[in-house]
């Protein structure tokens, strides 16, 4: 028995396990480290924060990209990005470094509760148990395809985040679909290769990030638009720097903000690439999508109501992702029940990330909507797993008494109150099993 079983070997899920093994706790990490940057995107692709927001957490500060990057003598510098492949590396360096044992890469199939915590039944069937658990299991389970594309064959459409490697769309026709950072830089690199490319979007124009002001500045400068981890401007250093204030706005603002906040845009350095070297399509929305005769017919519309027809080849979806509970496929259909009053909404999570299960913490894109939008990227590692390390600790020495969460959509000041387990434990009654799996980044 587990005192905390981490699902997904992630960013977050790697800083929460820092965390907890610092904190004394009887830890398991299931899930390939790092594995939507090694498996997921493209090579040639880099980060668009800031190497000094692209931290993973331990509580010392010490295993930061900047010191593996000097270790491996490449440049960690403002304004310069990291390559994909230099960060996927960083986080096996921290797995290794950070965490007391090895990260079991077999996958969790499916997650219940049990008198006093959790079963947790491993792809091969073996079975853990845990009192509580880390959700943090990323972006991948939540993508999100335009409804006219729904239902084609994956022959014809693919998300961005299912590619490893292009080399498959060499000599063919593509469109990308989408207008952020995903989709411009999915183009770019297209484009480079030789492919027919395309972008297709919604947006009339193409939104772009400015280059970063230098770190250092004059003290006025500074003080009207700080540097954050989410870009410069007091707006984004309260998205980055305090999301436990944020969680505290009125839900209708949350929503509002969730939605519109940090919109689809490229970075500064992709933009000559794409620029005079991609056709854009702006302005046209896909109505209908069918597959003939070996490739994909777009019917398409304007804002205006113009129509049109593209004939492509292969589509390619960057249009992001949605987290929403009934897309958790580990958790048994009572437990996805539990955690939003629909399946198409995003779980409720209290103040120390503990979902409406007793004891089930989640991290990541699934507490956005309650922590904003730092909680997309990196920079929301280092807050999420210290506060959530510290829910843990508490519902484990049963101080967390009853758990208060927000109920309901967009009513921020209501809560209900969800009892504990009927049997709190201590935090140091089993020591750690060995893993009974390949080690990943030890």
């Amino acid at each position: 028995m587990y005192d905390l079983l981490v699902v997904g070997s992630g960013p977050y899920g790697l800083s929460i396990a820092a965390h907890a093994a610092a904190a004394g706790l009887s830890l398991r990490v299931q899930g390939r480290p790092m594995a939507s940057w090694r498996d997921h995107m493209p090579t040639g692709m880099f980060l668009k924060s800031e190497p000094w927001a692209s931290n993973l957490s331990d509580p010392s500060g010490r295993w930061r990209l900047d010191r593996y990057c000097a270790g491996q003598g490449v440049g960690a510098r403002h304004g310069e990005p990291i390559p994909v492949e230099t960060f996927a590396s960083y986080g096996l360096w921290f797995a290794r470094h950070a965490l007391p044992d090895d990260v079991d890469v077999r996958t969790v199939t499916l997650l219940r509760p049990r008198p006093g915590g959790f079963e947790a039944v491993l792809e091969d069937g073996e079975v853990l148990h845990a009192r509580t658990v880390a959700l943090a299991v990323g972006v991948l389970p939540f993508v999100r395809f335009p409804e006219a594309l729904h239902g084609l064959d994956p022959e014809y459409v693919t998300h961005s985040s299912h590619h490893a490697e292009l080399s498959r769309f060499l000599d063919r026709d593509v469109t990308v679909v989408g207008g952020g950072q995903a989709a411009l830089e999915t183009a770019a690199l297209l484009a480079e290769q030789g492919t027919r490319v395309r972008v297709l979007a919604r947006a009339d124009r193409l939104c772009w990030n400015d280059v970063p002001p230098p770190l250092e500045r004059s003290w006025w400068r500074s003080a009207r638009s700080p540097h954050s981890g989410l870009g410069p401007g007091w707006r984004n250093w309260f998205y980055a720097e305090r999301p436990g204030l944020y969680r505290r706005l009125p839900g209708t603002l949350r929503s509002r903000v969730a939605a519109n906040a940090l919109g689809p845009a490229g970075a500064w350095w992709v933009r000559d690439r794409v620029e005079g070297a991609v056709e854009l399509r702006l302005g046209q929305e896909i109505v209908r999508a069918r597959e003939v005769a070996g490739a994909v017919h777009l019917d398409t519309v304007t804002g205006s109501g113009v129509p049109g027809v593209l004939r492509t080849e292969h589509v390619v979806a960057a249009t992001g992702f949605t987290a929403t509970a009934g897309r958790l496929d580990m958790l048994d259909e009572e437990v996805r029940a539990r955690l939003a009053p629909g399946a198409h909404e995003a779980p409720t999570v209290g103040p120390l990330f503990e979902s409406t299960v007793p004891g089930l913490f989640l991290a990541g894109l699934m507490t956005a909507p309650a922590f904003g939008p730092a909680m997309r990227f990196v920079q929301g590692a280092d807050f999420t797993a210290r506060t959530l390390v510290r829910g843990v600790r508490g519902r484990l020495s049963g101080s967390a008494g009853q758990v208060r969460v927000p109920r309901g959509r967009g009513r921020a000041g209501a809560e209900a109150q969800v009892p504990a387990p009927a049997h709190p434990v201590s935090a140091h009654t089993a020591p750690p099993a060995p893993t009974g799996g390949s080690g990943a980044g030890g």
